[in-house]
């Protein structure tokens, strides 16, 4: 039975003085009540631009908008089907090839999420189109919370320096894209979205310089700050990293009112010398709050009129709750919109909620929307049958899973954007859902398929096991080692320990999380351990602090984005794997005992 909500948002807002937020509460109201015309109507216009492009030309529908004609005539794709295409117009072919509308620049994908950077067209109109749900943001999350006009957010944003392709047309993230807009830098003063970092932090390439000086402007305006947060969860959690090992100099810069020397930026040094004054009582207190080994709730002990963490926990995110829990103390996280390079998606209605209860309403004017009915049983089994029928916005079913496919105004077609969700409720008409993984399998040795939502289910039945050793995992990667045979999983832990000082954990804990962790993974995977010996003992292997730091690091370095970076869930690059291997401090699996035991042993080596 189809769950719908009948959580009127507009009724909260009814002699409400904010006409602003009125008005943007209205729109959500009116896009949910009947999204299949919306739908209908959005597919005509974007048919009606791009239908005499030359893609869409090789398919004949002869000036037909509806959904009928489209659908039987037009392929379901995916990147490698569109790559030629888009590299034509990346090499400078400026005909219509896509679009109707010309190309303004290219969006690249994280570099994490399927494991290559895709460039993804855009169109200046998109930029209108990305502004309008930003703008509704603030408005819903108003009705949770109360007088977020009446302070600041202290919201850790980046961008990276951007690449051009040989026509010169220039290829960046979309946050970057977002951020370097006239929407942004010239965006009006809205009580609502108050930055405690000025454009110039924001917008500085360094992104050393960058994070610690939004990180000092943070500092400074400490009691001003309603809301904390970064695009990812991870993001976040790298701030507070920074944080610990920079604070003497933060503290030092604000006792003197002197900017560090490693802040060289001139647009950035002229900025902040507006802002940074001396204040020897604010500098003790940073110096008297960090020194400390405990940093359990650190964020609201250095700002304490946090209201809410504003940051993604959905998905592989949803491994750093605990983390976050410890340093905010358990602070409401706020998952606030869906989005991507290919699109944005839509937005939580109710983003104060636990994060395993997140649903994201997808907005019907933002794009056209198909849905993929996905059979995880199937999928398992390597079903060859043919692909279900895709199913409109206004059609799917609650509780199905379902891979979202896109039509766009910037000239995608049907095309697969690779996540899987799962229908929770409606809004009105309009549908919810939760976002459950991408679909890309992560670790595979033999028939085994082991995807990233099971694998961080396996690592959070084994971290358990840590609670009462006051340690957690910080952060996790795995690897398919197919050099030895048979072969094995390998999975990565950084562990957080509550304080530094803590003795190391007992060996036979971390063998009985080896054991937890395959007794928590599917049937296929222990058929083939135990009976067919065909995969080998899962090892875990316990790296040094600051090992996912430099992967990060090195991510970077090679061209990904500060903003939309991801901690990858596996790795088989050959320069990230000898980072991790080099960082190793002790290994752990299970083995089993063959070929009359029944039962599992764990053993250790160091």
């Amino acid at each position: 039975m189809a769950i719908v909500s009948e959580f009127s948002l507009s009724s909260h807002y009814l002699g409400c003085d904010d006409e602003k937020n009125a008005k943007a509460i209205q729109f959500i109201e009116e896009m949910t009540q009947n999204p299949d015309s919306v739908q209908e109507r959005v597919l005509a216009e974007i048919l009606g631009q791009n239908g005499e492009t030359e893609y869409l030309k090789r398919f004949q529908l002869t000036g037909a908008k509806d959904r009928e004609t489209f659908k039987s005539k037009v392929p379901i794709v995916s990147y490698e089907d569109l790559q030629p295409y888009i590299q034509r117009i990346a090499n400078g072919d400026r005909s219509p090839i896509l679009c109707a509308h010309p190309i303004s620049e290219f969006l690249t994908s994280s570099g994490t999420s399927g494991g290559e950077r895709k460039l993804m067209p855009t169109i200046v109109q998109d930029h209108d189109r990305r502004q309008l749900l930003y703008s509704l943001l603030m408005p819903v999350m108003s009705l949770y919370v109360p007088n977020l006009d009446k302070g600041k957010a202290l919201n850790f944003l980046f961008i990276k320096a951007e690449t051009k392709t040989p026509s010169g047309l220039v290829a960046r993230p979309v946050l970057t894209s977002y951020y370097k807009s006239d929407h942004f830098k010239n965006r009006p003063y809205d009580p609502y979205n108050v930055y405690t970092s000025p454009n110039e932090a924001i917008l500085c390439p360094d992104s050393f310089q960058s994070m610690y000086t939004q990180m000092l402007c943070g500092l400074i305006m400490r009691h001003d700050v309603l809301r904390v947060g970064a695009v990812f969860a991870s993001g976040l959690l790298r701030a507070i990293r920074f944080l610990q090992l920079n604070w003497d100099q933060l503290a030092h810069d604000i006792a003197t009112g002197t900017l560090s020397p490693k802040i060289t930026d001139h647009s950035l040094k002229e900025c902040m010398s507006k802002i940074l004054k001396p204040d020897t009582e604010l500098a003790n207190f940073v110096r008297n709050e960090c020194v400390q080994e405990n940093w359990e709730r650190i964020i609201t002990r250095i700002w304490p009129n946090t209201k809410y963490l504003d940051v993604i926990v959905t998905g592989a995110m949803a491994q750093y709750i605990p983390t976050l829990d410890y340093y905010s103390g358990g602070l409401p996280l706020a998952c606030t919109m869906y989005a991507s390079s290919e699109c944005y998606f839509g937005l939580n209605l109710k983003p104060i909620c636990n994060p395993s209860d997140v649903s994201y309403t997808i907005m019907p004017n933002m794009g056209y929307f198909e849905f993929l009915p996905h059979n995880d049983s199937a999928s398992a089994r390597g079903s060859h049958s043919p692909e279900p029928r895709l199913v409109d916005l206004a059609q799917v079913e609650y509780g199905k899973l379902y891979e979202l496919v896109i039509t766009t105004y910037s000239g995608l077609c049907r095309y697969r954007v690779g996540d899987i969700l799962q229908v929770t409720g409606f809004h009105n008409k309009a549908p919810q859902f939760r976002f459950v993984r991408r679909k890309n399998v992560l670790l595979s040795i033999d028939s085994d398929k082991t995807d990233e939502a099971e694998l961080q289910r396996a690592v959070e039945s084994a971290s358990t096991l840590l609670k009462e050793f006051d340690t957690s995992v910080a952060e996790y990667t795995s690897f398919a080692d197919t050099g030895s045979i048979p072969g094995h999983y390998v999975i990565y832990w950084e562990l957080l320990m509550k304080e530094a000082s803590m003795a190391p954990l007992p060996e036979e804990v971390l063998n009985q999380c080896c054991l937890a962790m395959e007794e928590s993974l599917n049937s296929v995977y222990r058929q083939g351990r135990v009976a067919d010996r065909s995969i080998g003992p899962l090892e875990i292997r316990v790296v040094k602090s600051g090992t996912f730091e430099e992967l990060m690091d090195y991510a970077i370095s090679k061209g990904a984005s500060i903003n939309q970076y991801k901690v990858p869930r596996c790795v088989s690059f050959t320069p990230l794997t000898e980072i991790l291997n080099s960082r190793v401090v002790s290994s752990f699996y299970v083995t089993f005992l063959f070929p009359t035991s029944t039962s599992w042993h764990v053993a250790s080596g160091n």
